[in-house]
């Protein structure tokens, strides 16, 4: 073991490991100057741990190197140039024959740090610094960092019997920790123990590991509704087809919520006619709605009792909620470039079991894989403190579907159709239904042949014409339902 504060330190983080919010890497050359801006921005984040002597290459260098006036300097930064005193735990440790620094940061919700001699305020987003911070951000800063008390609170009645102590067990694996449960809870600030030596076990340990939070977190769980149409309908219009509730632990929330909303969305193709091959695409990209959960259990404000993280799935949208609004640096214009977590304890928790993949990245994903989807950007709204993602898909229809049966009536076609058929059944893959006109200025070809084709598929029983008319040009064409 490297280090004896920290047993998930090992040689495959501090030299391959990214940066990240909790990793941090100085080489010798670094400033001790720069190296305290770093360990203020941790401070005033989510702490971790910076490891000086290790280039960003990842080579490991020899902080012995150094003449001893200079290596007291960097022994004693944490002490002599931040201010208010810092919870930080430092470590000369050895590794492969070399001597390197570790600096552990506590995050603490009390303060906020700066540098003794220039009083600057620094924050770490994603595996940087960020700063000198203003003085209204600053003040940001500082109510933020009020918003995060609640998952520091003790959960007075809480019952040891319900803790999940197989995904403790996980999380222990996941970080290479030997220790007991309740060193583990210590350990990541998840318990607190009093002046006679007793534990109690905050509201963070009881929302990721209590078997069913909601005994004490009321409202701790996810609420699932399909509604029939685009909108809510009041009234006798009521219009909710499906309502679940899924509980449990923040880990096992996500995973339930995942499964049950792999098999909620609707299935539809896309269609290669050069290569008359087909793809399966379900309603949106796993990576935007499963990203928008995972922030949404993350980041919601728990002690808002009565709000649960809500999710609401219409025909062409679908709305992600949870209580709290936005932190106060962070608004819905600059949402995928500023970050700060209202409950970092859990974050690290989920980070480190890899519920969370990338720290800062999360909201630039879900924009991401929605324009690679070819579907509109998200849309947030920060309202009444609830904060809102609404992922659309505008295009999106029934009759965008393939019934059972109908794929396979239509492969075993596909062989003996020509170029104008395999076109139209692109094009009503992708669109869903169209009139001739409408098929022919898409194709580029000629509307007699795309009639001509449009009845041998009626023939075929694969699609249908929708109108009463003998001769109708606004006739539309769509997949046979039935």
């Amino acid at each position: 073991m490297i280090s004896n504060y920290d047993s998930a330190i090992n040689l495959k983080i501090l030299t391959s490991e990214p940066e990240n919010l909790y990793f941090e890497r100085k080489d010798l050359r670094k400033k001790s100057t720069e190296v305290a801006d770093e360990l203020v921005g941790m401070l005033n984040s989510d702490g971790g741990v910076l490891a000086y002597g290790i280039s960003d290459d990842g080579d490991i260098q020899d902080a012995k190197s150094l003449s001893e006036r200079e290596l007291e300097k960097y022994r004693t930064l944490h002490q002599r140039l931040i201010k208010p005193a810092p919870p930080i735990k430092f470590e000369e440790v050895a590794v492969n024959g070399n001597t390197i620094f570790l600096y552990h940061v506590r995050e603490d919700n009390e303060n906020i740090y700066s540098r003794k001699d220039s009083n600057n305020v620094f924050k770490r987003v994603g595996n940087s610094n960020y700063g000198p911070l203003s003085l209204e951000e600053i003040d940001n800063l500082r109510y933020d960092k009020n918003l995060r008390h609640y998952e520091d609170q003790i959960c007075e009645d809480f019952d040891l019997e319900d803790f999940d102590r197989d995904l403790i067990q996980k999380y222990k694996d996941a970080i290479s920790f030997n220790g007991t449960d309740d060193a583990l809870l210590l350990y990541r600030n998840l318990a607190k123990k009093d002046r006679r030596g007793e534990i109690h076990y905050c509201n963070s340990a009881v929302l990721l590991f209590a078997v069913d939070p909601d005994r004490y977190i009321p409202s701790a769980y996810v609420r699932y509704t399909r509604y029939s149409g685009d909108k809510l309908e009041p009234g006798a219009s009521f219009n909710v087809v499906k309502d679940e509730t899924i509980r449990g632990n923040i880990p096992s929330v996500i995973l339930k919520t995942r499964d049950y909303l792999r098999a909620s969305f609707s299935v539809f193709y896309s269609f290669d006619a050069e290569n008359s091959t087909f793809t399966m695409l379900k309603e949106y990209p796993e990576d935007a709605w499963l990203e928008g959960i995972v922030n949404a259990v993350f980041h919601r404000s728990y002690n808002l009792q009565g709000n649960c993280t809500m999710i609401k799935h219409f025909d062409d949208h679908i709305e992600i909620s949870n209580s709290g609004p936005l932190p106060a640096q962070v608004n819905v214009r600059n949402i995928r470039e500023q970050r700060f977590s209202r409950n970092p304890r859990i974050g690290r928790v989920l980070y480190e079991m890899g519920y969370v993949r990338e720290l800062n990245e999360g909201v630039k994903r879900i924009y991401s894989s929605m324009i690679e989807y070819k579907l509109s950007e998200p849309v947030y709204t920060d309202s009444d403190s609830i904060v809102t993602l609404k992922l659309e898909n505008s295009v999106y229809k029934n009759e965008r579907n393939l019934p059972a049966g109908l794929l396979d009536r239509i492969s075993d076609k596909l062989k003996n159709y020509n170029a104008t058929k395999k076109v139209i059944i692109g094009y009503l893959l992708k669109f869903g239904h169209g009139t001739i006109l409408e098929i022919s200025d898409f194709s580029k070809i000629g509307d007699r042949a795309i009639r001509n084709n449009l009845d041998d598929m009626i023939k075929d029983g694969i699609i249908f014409r929708n109108s009463n008319k003998q001769r109708d040009k606004n006739a539309t064409y769509a997949f046979l339902q039935k």
